[in-house]
């Protein structure tokens, strides 16, 4: 496999899959289902300012979900009639079970969707690193877990869990499909990117494979085993190229919506 800069790694190393929820794990983005179903109309234009740069992520979450009046049970209940996983994701969860590789959701959302949904499909043993929330008389709080020291406004990191995944001596596969995504994007062994976080790596000429669901990471593990090892992007050795193609800037690969 070819490495590129921090991507690289020793062949010792044991994968673990680590994967974004909105709109990768699952198929819909939920927070904005949950927003749409029971939020204040005015959530549209908080998350104009969001996207303005004008508001952190987590200053739009809260500001958004303030205004819900329904509680935990309600939205849970929603989350699993209207909210699906992304094709595969069940096999894959069996394949890394069966194997010992750690499975993970990495997420700036809200754990009691996620958990929700997790449940509904029988997967509910996956780990959560997301915002956890506490529902009480006066509202929702927030507790941001994963935030880098002295950067706690910015909430959740996903660079820094990928980091501590590194730590304990894996390699990482990273899916992810935005802008929070990039700096856990740019620390992974692995990158399967879709919808903006790939349209930037194509800009900033960053390797990854296109994901369209999880079949692709499935296979990618599947080949990994045949190897060995993880290391970058493909089978190191000379000959043996890895299965299924890479996206590089100018190469003219689709891009998965």
């Amino acid at each position: 496999m070819r490495s590129t800069g921090a991507n690289s790694g020793s062949v010792s190393r044991s994968p673990a899959v680590l994967t974004d929820f909105d709109d990768t794990a699952a198929v819909e983005n939920v927070a904005e289902l949950l927003l749409t179903r029971f939020g204040d109309p005015t959530w549209h234009d908080v998350r104009s300012r969001f996207r303005a740069g004008e508001l952190t992520l987590n200053d739009y979450q809260e500001i958004t979900f303030r205004n819900i009046q329904a509680d935990r049970a309600t939205m849970q209940a929603y989350v699993k009639e209207h909210a699906h996983l992304r094709p595969y994701f069940k096999e894959l969860q069996g394949y890394c079970a069966d194997h010992g590789i750690p499975l993970a959701i990495v997420s700036q959302g809200l754990d009691f969707y996620i958990e929700a949904l997790l449940d509904k499909e029988g997967v509910s043993r996956v780990p959560v690193h997301a915002v956890n929330t506490h529902f009480t008389g006066q509202g929702i709080t927030y507790e941001y877990r994963y935030a880098r020291p002295g950067q706690e406004r910015l909430g959740n990191s996903k660079g820094l869990v990928v980091e501590g995944y590194k730590d304990k001596g894996h390699q990482v596969i990273y899916v992810g499909d935005g802008m929070s995504d990039f700096e856990a994007a740019t620390k992974a062994d692995l990158l399967f990117a879709h919808r903006v976080l790939a349209e930037e790596c194509q800009r900033r000429q960053i390797p990854y494979r296109p994901f369209k669901d999880f079949q692709d990471v499935l296979s990618a593990l599947q080949e990994l085993s045949q190897d060995g090892y993880v290391d970058g992007h493909g089978p190191s050795h000379e000959g043996h190229a890895p299965t299924g193609p890479l996206a590089y800037p100018g190469k003219g690969e689709d891009e998965e919506p």
